[in-house]
């Protein structure tokens, strides 16, 4: 089926404060989607939005587009940058689309499509609008939010736990030093040479090295919150600096398949050799703010926490998980899957599929009718 592709711009005024994005006139947040829209009239509309990435030509909202669903794949205020990016504004932005879609657009039905980092967005938007909760930013700065509009359903698809939760897991615990990367404890190391263990790794090995990826989590955190006190009694309430976190690929189950065993290949990660990724420029969290850093990051601190959320989603959800996903692995679809409050809830696997569907024809037809089937099934049609 054919689909046209409209785009659509929003903008609205929101006070200057800490300034976390380059450029554009102060005092407005300019927003960018494409309406996805196939020529088949429909009262529902699915909702995609990652907290940073634009996902306007994935293969999953343009697959489910040509098989006549409506879409709308909406940006944050931080296109394809997340160093400064707070969660609570990305949640923001979201309602204003799913507002916009609802009295605009005209659409009745709202679905939540989080795909990815968008799983655990969507579950932080649902919990605002049926338990309004967030008051402040982690920070401690005042925050003033408008009523949200509650989706009708949701969908979570090859979604993980939260930007915090999957940040620690990749974590490196090696690193004795933040301001210096080259200082690490061999015996922690996963890219030594010899490596500290070899896979299959024993479980107290495991067990050691999650605890701490988890402390030095905290131990980031708890730096951030005192150096912001530290600079905001200096230079006032808008002080604020930049930081870089090196390490942040070093998770075991990429080097040993029997840890939250699938079908995805040793050796690598969604964004290829994680030896590589682990410093690269590109990698998860390499560069943040302190701000930012107890919004998005910090597990004691962020409230974009997905199975945190999960109990206040009691709208009909799908949880799709995809075998052979190299980013997005078992536990995380388990754990979603487990938090959701919904008493209607499926749980599908497609066998063979990768985080993108990229050059999967099939894997990706196979998940684009599982999705329609489940929407038509409810009533969303």
């Amino acid at each position: 089926m054919n689909f046209a592709r409209i785009p659509l711009h929003l903008v609205f005024e929101e006070k200057v404060t800490v300034r976390d994005s380059y450029g554009g006139i102060g005092g407005l947040v300019a927003l960018q989607a494409h309406w996805l829209k196939p020529e088949t009239p429909s009262g529902t509309l699915l909702v995609f939005m990652h907290p940073m990435g634009i996902m306007h030509y994935l293969p999953m909202p343009m697959g489910l587009a040509a098989a006549g669903i409506h879409c709308l794949t909406a940006v944050s205020r931080y296109p394809n940058n997340d160093s400064a990016l707070i969660m609570e504004k990305v949640v923001a932005d979201l309602a204003a689309w799913v507002r916009h879609a609802r009295e605009a657009l005209g659409y009745r039905r709202i679905v939540l499509a989080g795909w990815s980092g968008g799983g655990s967005l969507a579950l932080f938007y649902q919990r605002q609008a049926v338990a309004p909760f967030l008051t402040d930013l982690p920070s401690g700065e005042p925050l003033h939010l408008p009523d949200f509009l509650p989706a009708d359903a949701m969908l979570q698809l090859a979604a993980h736990v939260s930007r915090a939760g999957t940040l620690t897991e990749w974590l490196d615990p090696s690193l004795r030093s933040e301001t210096d990367p080259l200082d690490r404890d061999p015996a922690w190391n996963l890219y030594a040479d010899p490596p500290p263990a070899t896979p299959p790794y024993p479980a107290e090995w495991v067990e050691a090295f999650r605890a701490r990826q988890v402390q030095r989590n905290q131990r980031i955190t708890c730096w951030a919150r005192e150096r912001l006190k530290l600079l905001i009694a200096r230079d006032g309430p808008y002080a604020e600096q930049a930081f870089v976190v090196h390490g942040t690929m070093a998770d075991p189950r990429w080097l040993d398949p029997s840890i939250d065993p699938n079908d995805r290949e040793p050796g690598r990660c969604y964004l290829g050799d994680p030896r590589l990724i682990n410093d690269a420029p590109g990698g998860l969290a390499r560069y943040s703010t302190l701000r930012s850093w107890l919004s998005q990051w910090g597990l004691d601190t962020s409230r974009a926490d997905g199975l945190a959320c999960g109990p206040f989603c009691t709208v009909p959800t799908l949880v799709i998980d995809n075998s052979a996903d190299d980013a997005c692995t078992p536990s995380h679809a388990d754990r979603i899957f487990g938090s959701i409050g919904a008493t209607d809830k499926m749980r599908v696997t497609i066998k063979g599929a990768t985080h993108y569907y990229a050059f999967q024809k099939e894997k990706l037809a196979e998940a684009v009718d599982t999705v329609k089937r489940w929407l038509l099934a409810r009533g969303f049609d």
